[in-house]
């Protein structure tokens, strides 16, 4: 997972990472440990969520979440 780019589209969306965790139903604690593994241990469903409230593109997701 990219997650300079993933940090990057949140800040471009004018949220912060604090409101995408409250969005999705995710403790803020939880959203950065997750951020800081590299983001590997994001459910799919929690991806979907991520996409829905940033939002994001399908080619943009793709580059994000599916990126080693």
């Amino acid at each position: 997972m990219n997650t300079q780019m993933l940090k990057r589209k949140i800040v471009e969306s004018g949220i912060t990472q604090e409101a995408v965790a409250d969005a999705i139903g995710m403790n803020r604690c939880t959203f950065y440990r997750k951020m800081k593994r590299k983001g590997n241990t994001f459910t799919v469903e929690e991806m979907n969520k991520i996409v829905q409230v940033i939002p994001l593109s399908r080619e943009e997701a793709v580059l994000i979440f599916f990126t080693s």
